[in-house]
C-alpha cells in the first residue's frame, strides 16, 4: 500500500517537517557525491551496535562519535527508493502531527522517537556489526502518533495491483495498523542479513504513542502561541472533501467545512466534492464575511433523492480551527 496524501487538514505551516525534509535532501545530496556505498561513512555516521560493545572497535571512534552518531544515523539514507519513502511518509504525516504538538516540541519528539528506535534497534538487532541508517524510526514514531491522534483520518491509498493502479480511500487506524502488523511480522520472521532494521520501526512507532500521552501531561509554556501567529495557515485548502451524513427520517445531509479565523474574517471561496450521490462531484460554497463558529451554509438539491424526484438540501456546519 502506498499513502498518496491524507484528508486531515493541518492549521499550521509545517515548519519543522519542511526543514527535516530539507537537511534530509542536503544530506542524501552529499551522500551521492562520496557514493552511496560508502561503508566507512555509514560506520563513522551511521548506528553501529558494536561501536558501543565491541571494545576493538569501539577505541576507533571517540566519545563525541558515540554520542553523535545516535542522531546522525537517522539522516542517512542508502538509496534513492529508501530516501523517497521516506521523506514521502513524512510529509504526508508530518504536518498534522507538527500541528498538535507545535513546531518546538515536535523538533524534540522527532528526534526522541529516533533514538528510542535506535535503542530498540541496539537490544534485538542479531548482528551488531551492520550499520543502521535512515530515518525509518523516527518517522514511525510520526506515524505512531498520527495513528493515536488522528485514526478516523483518510488516507488515499494506492494498491498496485499487478499493473492496474487501484485507489481507495482507507481510515489512518487501518493504515498504519496494518503498516505497524507488517513490521511485527517481518521482525518475527527476519535473520541476520536482512538489512532492515524492523524492530527499530516498532519501537520508534509505539515510542510516538507513548510520547504523545506523556506531551499531555505537560503543561504549556506560551513558546507555541508565540510561533504559531507566525506559522499559522491563513486558508485551508481551497479544495475539500465533505463527509456527508444523513438520517432516515430526512431527506437533508449534514456535513462539515473548515476555514481559518482569516477566512472567517473576510469570507472565502470553497471548491467542495461531496461523494454521496455524486449529483455534482465539485460544488462551489461561498462562505460569506463575518461568518461565526458552528453557522450551517445550506447547499441547495445536494440532498438525497426523494421518490418524486425532488432532492433534499445539504446543511455545511462551519468549523474555524483553533477558535476559541
Amino acid at each position: 500500500m502506498i499513502p498518496i496524501r491524507d484528508h486531515q487538514i493541518s492549521g499550521s505551516f509545517p515548519v519543522v517537517t519542511y526543514g527535516l525534509i530539507a537537511v534530509n535532501l542536503l544530506v542524501f545530496m552529499v551522500q551521492l557525491q562520496i557514493g552511496l556505498d560508502n561503508q566507512a561513512f555509514f560506520y563513522y555516521f551511521g548506528l553501529v551496535p558494536a561501536k558501543y560493545t565491541v571494545y576493538e572497535l569501539s577505541q576507533r571512534f571517540s566519545l563525541f562519535n558515540h554520542i553523535y552518531s545516535m542522531f546522525t544515523y537517522m539522516f542517512l539514507h542508502g538509496g534513492f527508493l529508501h530516501f523517497l519513502g521516506n521523506m514521502w511518509s513524512l510529509y504526508i504525516f508530518g504536518d498534522n502531527v507538527e500541528d498538535h504538538f507545535g513546531s518546538v516540541r515536535f523538533l524534540g519528539f522527532y528526534l526522541l522517537c529516533g533514538i528510542i528506535s535506535g535503542l530498540c534497534h541496539f537490544f534485538l538487532t542479531t548482528d551488531p556489526m551492520m550499520p543502521t541508517i535512515g530515518a525509518s524510526g523516527a518517522i514511525a514514531g510520526v506515524m505512531g502518533a498520527y495513528f493515536l491522534l488522528y485514526p478516523k483520518a483518510r488516507i488515499l491509498t494506492l494498491i498496485p495491483i499487478i499493473i492496474i493502479p487501484w485507489f481507495i480511500e482507507v481510515p489512518a487506524f487501518i493504515f498504519l495498523g496494518f503498516w505497524f502488523f507488517l513490521q511485527l511480522v517481518n521482525a518475527a520472521g527476519s535473520s541476520a542479513g536482512a538489512g532492515i532494521a524492523w524492530w527499530a520501526h516498532i519501537g520508534g512507532f509505539i515510542a510516538g504513542i507513548i510520547l504523545v500521552k506523556m506531551n499531555q501531561g505537560l503543561p504549556q509554556t506560551g513558546v507555541q502561541k508565540s510561533i504559531r501567529q507566525y506559522t499559522e495557515k491563513k486558508r485551508t485548502p481551497r479544495l475539500q472533501m465533505i463527509a456527508a451524513k444523513g438520517s432516515q427520517d430526512s431527506w437533508d445531509l449534514q456535513g462539515e467545512i473548515e476555514i481559518t479565523p482569516f477566512e472567517s474574517i473576510i469570507g472565502a471561496n470553497k471548491t467542495v466534492t461531496i461523494p454521496w450521490g455524486f449529483y455534482n462531484p465539485l460544488y462551489t460554497v461561498k462562505i460569506p464575511p463575518g461568518v461565526k463558529q458552528g453557522t450551517r451554509l445550506r447547499l441547495a438539491r445536494m440532498g438525497k433523492i426523494k421518490p418524486d424526484g425532488a432532492k433534499g438540501d445539504m446543511y455545511l456546519k462551519v468549523n474555524i480551527k483553533h477558535a476559541g
